[in-house]
Formats: C-alpha cells, structure tokens, sequence
C-alpha cells in the first residue's frame, strides 16, 4: 500500500505539505498541489479513512435509516437505497445502511459517535419518534417523506395526495362514482405512516369535491388477505365499480380474483394503483398508475444533504420538495358500466 511518505518523496515535497493539501487546512501554491494531485494519482494512493475523519472532524458517511420491515413493499425501499449509495458515491461519500428499527437510540448512536456526519431517514411517520433528536442535536438530515410537522426540516417526497386526487380525479373522469381502496397493511396505518396517511387524505378529499363515494380497506397483501378484503368490500358497497391499490402485493391477487368472480378488467370493474411502474405495467391486466420515483427519490435526497453540508446557511439548507406525480393511463381503467348492464 502506497504510503503518504511515498507521494511525499515523489513530489518532491514534504509530508506535512501532502497532508496539508488532503486536508485543506493550509493554503497551498497551486503548483505544488497540483505536483501532490498528480503523485497521488500515479501512485494510487488512498487516504486512511479514520486518520482522514480524525484531522478533518469529517468521516465522509451518510447514515441512511431504512427499517425494512414485513408489512411495507422492501423493493421500492432498496431501490431508493441503491440510488442514495450511487449519487452519494458520486460526491465522495459512502452509506451506512442502518435497517433495524431502533429508532432514536440508533439515529443518537450514529450522530453522536461522529461514525457518520449526516443522516438520510426514511419510513417517515406523521409523529415520528425520531425527529425530535434531529432537531434537538441538530445533524444535517434529509427525510425521504414528510411528518405532520416538518417545519425546520429538509424533506423530499412525492406529493402523495396529489397522487390519491389524481387517482380519483381519473376514475371519476370516466364516469366512477363508488370506488374502493385496497390500502397498505393495518400496522403501516396504525404508525401513521406519512406516504400512506397523505395518499388517504388526497383520495378522501377529492373524492368529498367530485361527489365520489369512497370506501378504505387496509390490507395484508397476498391472495387469501385480498379475498377476505374484496369480499367484504363487495358485500358492504355491491356498486363499486373502481379500485384504487396502494399495496404493491395486492395488485395481483386482486386482478386475479376479479377474474374469479366473473368482472372483466376494465369492462366490469376499473383498477388503479400507486405503486412501483414494474409491477402496474407488467401485471396480468396493465395497470393505470401513479409511479413511485425511487431514483430519483434517492437521488434528490442526497443533493439536498451535499447541499446543506456545503452551504448550512444556504437558502436551500432546509424545506420541503414533494415531486409531482404523474398518472399513467394503461388498460385497467375504462369507463364507468351503465346502470343495467346497457
């Protein structure tokens, strides 16, 4: 392994002078940094990482909160993960993925030991428990999702309500007015998951403005979970004639067992989902739907976190950006059937 001693020699120049221009600490004539640039270069040299962090009070990690649990689609999370780890790659910076659901304690550890310098969280909840450490202790962070309150935080999501009015705005476009939702399971409810909570909001209230009836029902995911779920649904509102899907397991099953039961798709029934554009535009029936941009989820929420860590009194240090979502019209969804089967 090349030492900083080598590259000293090859230069031409002193150790400290080499260690001056990795770190930053002193100014250097453009001339001999540049000497030290191309030593280090045709040497291969790399700095040590720890000895970097120590002079530096910078170790060059991102923490990314990412609790993978059961009842949320993993697939759409690690791919927001591998964007984050490939754009904060580009900018010198490497992840620690953190996928236990520890919490504070973890988010405490990670910032308080300095083992990482910022912070990127996801499965953002409305009250998440984990904010009031980032705003007690301050570490630069980014939510990939919004809380009920992010004021002081820097947030980048989809607009998820948009997303459910967009949904019903379609449906009740093509002449709709009993749709159903098959949401995300009960547990992603129950913590008020901030994704979930919003796209319910938007559905609800879009549909109160058009004069939709809409009817919610959490789910499992999975063939037996849908059943139980499209059963009751068509027990309670017999008239439904449209679905909405946020659950990425259920969009199958669902096709499938509206075939059971004798409804063509989009003759008899409509179906629209927000889900991952893999799973609408190769499912059995294509499905109309609302994409989740996870690269550019990913992504975006690494330029906010190099942003605030260049320019922390920027104008752009701290904020909101929800993306704009955007339907895509496939063959799930057709016109409402006329009264009478006409």
């Amino acid at each position: 392994m090349v030492t900083l001693a080598e590259v000293a020699r090859h230069a031409g120049v002193s150790a400290s002078t080499v260690s001056y221009v990795l770190s930053g600490k002193r100014p250097i004539s453009e001339d001999t940094r540049q000497r030290v640039r191309d030593s280090i270069d045709r040497l291969g040299y790399q700095p040590h990482a720890g000895a970097r962090a120590l002079a530096s009070s910078r170790s060059r990690i991102i923490a990314l909160m990412v609790p993978l649990r059961t009842d949320m689609y993993v697939p759409v999370m690690l791919e927001i993960a591998v964007a984050v780890a490939t754009a904060a790659r580009a900018h010198g910076y490497d992840v620690l993925l953190l996928t236990g659901d520890e919490g504070p304690s973890a988010l405490r550890r990670v910032t308080g030991s300095g083992l990482a310098e910022a912070v990127i969280l996801m499965d953002v909840q409305l009250d998440d428990e984990r904010l009031p450490v980032l705003r007690a202790e301050g570490p630069p962070a980014v939510l990939v999702g919004m809380p009920a309150d992010p004021a002081g935080l820097n947030c980048v999501d989809l607009d998820f309500a948009a997303a459910g009015a967009l949904c019903v705005e379609h449906l009740a476009g093509l002449g709709h007015r009993e749709i159903a939702v098959i949401g995300e399971s009960p547990g992603v409810y129950a913590r008020h998951t901030g994704f979930a909570e919003r796209t319910l909001r938007g559905l609800r209230d879009r549909a109160a403005g058009l004069g939709v009836r809409l009817l919610h029902r959490p789910c499992e995911g999975g063939h037996d979970a849908v059943a139980a779920v499209l059963a009751r649904i068509l027990d309670e509102r017999p008239a439904t004639s449209a679905f909405v899907v946020q659950n990425e397991t259920a969009v199958e099953p669902l096709l499938a067992l509206l075939r059971r039961t004798g409804r063509a798709v989009p003759e008899d029934v409509s179906v629209v989902a927000v889900c991952a554009d893999q799973i609408a535009a190769q499912a059995s029936v294509a499905v109309s739907s609302v994409p989740i941009p996870a690269q550019e989820l990913g992504r975006r929420a690494v330029e906010r976190l190099v942003g605030r860590l260049t320019r922390p009194e920027g104008e752009d240090a701290v904020g909101v950006e929800l993306l704009t979502p955007a339907l895509t019209v496939r063959a799930s969804s057709g016109p409402a059937p006329r009264a009478g089967g006409d």
